[in-house]
Parts: structure tokens; sequence; C-alpha cells
């Protein structure tokens, strides 16, 4: 019998869903709120020398201001090309050159795009959602080739129970990330 309980690793299923949680934050890290940060640029790529590559690693990002970001590009004949990036990237900031330095002056959000934002972070959110599910499932698919192996009905219930609640306390994080992020977003 202890050997089918070893088949179903909580620790395991716990890392899973902690990197839908994961996930999840490096999303909303990407959604801007109104406010400068450096990480609103990780999800745009640059074709450098022939390779998508993070911004951060042609350029020195920074946020002087609350309201602004500037990109310190290293290598002169990318300048155009991070310029391009930022512009194709959707994140609707318009790049200002100076020399090798980008600026991004962060706009004030109007009433309809925060609205907008607040509806793309619950996608993201769902997404969540739905991959800590999948590992449930997962989970719950191992208490069942358990149970046709021989456990026991007792101990069938007692993992459903853990694998349950593990599913919950995550579900539960990732509707409080929402929230705050939410908040984030609406703040004026």
């Amino acid at each position: 019998m202890a050997d089918d309980e070893l088949d179903i690793d909580l620790d395991d299923l716990g890392r899973r869903m902690d990197g839908a949680l994961g996930a999840l934050r490096t999303e909303f890290a990407s959604l801007r709120t109104g406010r400068a940060s450096a990480s609103m640029l990780e999800p745009v790529m640059v074709d450098a020398y022939g390779q998508p590559t993070p911004i951060n690693q042609v350029g020195t990002v920074n946020v002087p201001e609350p309201r602004m970001v500037t990109i310190n590009v290293w290598d002169r004949t990318l300048v155009s090309k991070v310029e391009k990036a930022i512009r194709d990237s959707g994140l609707g900031i318009n790049p200002q050159l100076n020399g090798t330095i980008i600026m991004l002056p962060i706009p004030e959000l109007n009433e309809e795009r925060r609205t907008q934002l607040t509806k793309v972070a619950a996608q993201y959110a769902e997404s969540a959602r739905v991959a800590v599910r999948n590992v449930r499932r997962d989970g719950m698919d191992q208490i069942k080739k358990a149970k046709a192996k021989g456990m026991s009905e007792d101990d069938v219930k007692l993992w459903e129970d853990e694998v349950q609640e593990l599913t919950n306390a995550h579900i539960a994080k990732v509707d409080a990330a929402l929230e705050t992020k939410q908040g984030e977003i609406m703040q004026v």
C-alpha cells in the first residue's frame, strides 16, 4: 500500500500550481497600470543580430520618474530596431529618441483603457485557474490509478480532499492577485 501512496506527490502538484501563479504574476507585470515599470518591457523582443532578444539584453532599462521609462541602447545600430519593437508590441507607448537613449513617456490611462486592462487581467487570471485545475485533474488521475492498484476507499477520499484543498488554496491566491491588480489598474 505504501508504494501506491508514493504515486501521489502533493509537493509536485503544489509546485506545478505555484508555477501557474508565477506565470500569472509575470503576465500581470506586463500590464501597465499608468505607472512606469521596467517589467512592462519584459515581453517585448528585439530582432538583434538575427535573433529575438529581450530588451534588457540590448540596453539598460531605467525608471527615472513615475511616468517615464528610459532604455540606454548599447549598440547604436539597434536603436531603430528597439524603437520598432516597442511600437509593434501593443503597449500603447510612443517611444522618443535621444541619441542612443529611448524615452518612453507613460500616458495617463483613460477610464475606457483601464476597463479594458481589467478585462485582460481577468483573462490572465482565468488562464491561471485553468492551469491550476489541470494540475488538480492530474492529481485526481494519479489517485484513480492508485485506487485501481488497490488503495483503500478511505485513503482515496483522504487524497482527493488533500488535492482539492491544495487546488482551492491556489485558486484563492489567483483571485487575490487578480483583485490586487484590478485595484492597481483602476487607481487614478
